[in-house]
């Protein structure tokens, strides 16, 4: 009878035992992402299309004010031109992934690609005189784009990390 008792004790300390082993890969996965938390593919589809109709109005403000510069014609606008065609077509290709995708996370070297390239924007607008409106459009995306990041827990556009 003691023996008995015993064992089922001894049991019921295992399971508790495995029951908390199990528990700690899953606590430390979430406290490595804690910005995943909270979001729903509805949220994160939100924050894309805001993305996506920021960076229409921004990549037409950019070639109008790059076609007003000193480099008009030069291959440095060509560069620049090329810079936001590609950010264009990193939105799509993230549009494309997300809406095929069960979890908006499984986009997340698709929006990496997106914030590599606008990084490279951001240089690009912080060193030349764009205008007003053109400067505003991208202070507007890239908050969106910002706000992005931080839905997929990656560094900011303008961080150290680029």
């Amino acid at each position: 009878m003691r023996a008995c008792i015993t064992r089922r004790l001894f049991i019921s300390l295992a399971a508790v035992c495995a029951v908390l082993i199990l528990s700690v890969p899953s606590e430390a996965q979430r406290r490595r992402h804690p910005r995943q938390r909270g979001y729903t593919k509805g949220e994160v589809n939100s924050i894309i299309k805001r993305v996506e109709e920021r960076s229409d109005r921004f990549v037409k403000l950019f070639d109008k004010s790059l076609d007003r510069s000193g480099i008009d014609g030069t291959n440095r606008e060509d560069r620049l031109n090329e810079y936001a065609r590609n950010l264009e077509k990193a939105l799509d290709d993230l549009r494309s992934e997300f809406d095929r995708k069960e979890s908006y996370i499984e986009t997340r070297p698709e929006v990496r690609r997106c914030l590599d390239i606008a990084t490279n924007i951001n240089v690009a607008v912080r060193n030349r005189r764009l205008g007003g409106q053109t400067e505003r459009q991208w202070a507007l995306l890239r908050a969106e784009l910002n706000t992005l990041a931080n839905v997929y827990g990656l560094p900011m556009i303008g961080s150290s990390a680029y």
